[in-house]
């Protein structure tokens, strides 16, 4: 069992011996996101399943709970702080290192690397690439297997990813991202020939009703979480186009879903773009995702950062041979 507990004389509330000083009035899911290194979704479902505890008796543990000086809030069971698969070791792949200073690294993730160790990928990841980058010089507050992980990108979508190098650096971060204080632009290659030149798609995104290792757009909206993606045809093909998406919200495989329910899955999807048959000679070799852009404020200065990721080498090639075609 561990306490967050409120200290008025401070303005804080502790997690066990950190102190992570959210604001007072924070919504309690936020503040257990940030404070345990997970999402959002995990911090409801542990509130769901009457996991947390919140003192006084008047205090309400629920997601929407506005956090109070003197509150004291309990997890049941403790949030595990140890290594899920061992302590990574130090692997010699290359990075594309876009910005670096004393709290941050921004690079930009290949395609084909897993972010951390996980079942079937204990060695050959970003982590592994970090340590032996940084070695101790990474935020462990996720634990050592995602040190400096502040948020993912799936193993085949490329483009620009966070590094915490600091544990404060990565709690103002992580906070930054579940108060979504984060502007993300990605870019697509999207299958069919689009009606209009941008739009937007609203659709609540949960697990998939059969395949529970999917995402999709849920009909009841109760039993999904609002997602938010605007979309912007940059150039369109004869069979396909290429999209800027700009997300509101950051939901597992959001973009991925949200274009596949508008009848334009990512080129080169296998998860969500399997059942439509591909034209002779589109063949692509991973899924057409690029995350190009992110703006944030440092997580230590405040000043704005706007970091880019250059497109890489199969992107550009695809994007040459789909669209012109």
């Amino acid at each position: 069992m561990n306490s967050l507990q409120g200290n008025p004389s401070t303005n804080a509330l502790v997690y066990g011996d950190i102190d992570v000083r959210p604001h007072a009035g924070e919504r309690l899911d936020v503040f257990l996101a940030a404070v345990l290194q997970r999402s959002r979704n995990h911090a409801q479902a542990l509130l769901k399943k009457g996991l947390v505890h919140v003192e006084p008796a008047s205090a309400r543990a629920e997601p929407s709970y506005r956090l109070r000086l003197g509150d004291t809030i309990t997890v049941h069971p403790p949030p595990s702080t140890t290594p899920r698969v061992g302590t990574p070791a130090a692997e010699a792949i290359p990075l594309d290192i876009i910005y670096e200073d004393e709290a941050l690294l921004a690079l930009n993730k290949q395609p084909g690397l897993v972010v951390h160790p996980a079942a079937g990928h204990q060695t050959g990841t970003l982590v592994n690439a970090l340590v032996h980058h940084l070695g101790r010089q990474l935020a462990r507050r996720g634990g050592e297997d995602r040190s400096g992980i502040v948020h993912r990108l799936d193993k085949d979508t490329s483009g620009i990813m966070l590094i915490a190098k600091t544990d404060e650096a990565h709690e103002r971060l992580s906070r930054a991202f579940s108060q979504r204080d984060v502007r993300k632009i990605y870019r697509a290659l999207c299958r069919g020939v689009f009606r209009r030149a941008s739009g937007e798609c609203h659709g609540p995104i949960g697990r998939h009703p059969v395949d529970r290792k999917k995402m999709a757009v849920i009909k009841n909206p109760a039993k999904g979480r609002s997602a938010w993606t605007d979309y912007r045809v940059l150039a369109q093909g004869r069979y396909g186009a290429e999209v800027e998406c700009l997300l509101h919200t950051g939901r597992t495989h959001q973009i991925r879903v949200h274009l596949a329910h508008l009848g334009h899955p990512i080129w080169g999807d296998l998860v969500y773009g399997r059942r439509h048959a591909l034209p002779a000679g589109t063949e692509v070799p991973r899924q057409m995702l690029h995350a190009a852009r992110i703006e944030i404020a440092h997580p230590l200065t405040g000043r704005p950062l706007c970091l880019e990721a250059p497109l890489p080498t199969d992107y550009a090639e695809c994007r040459d041979r789909l669209i012109k075609s």
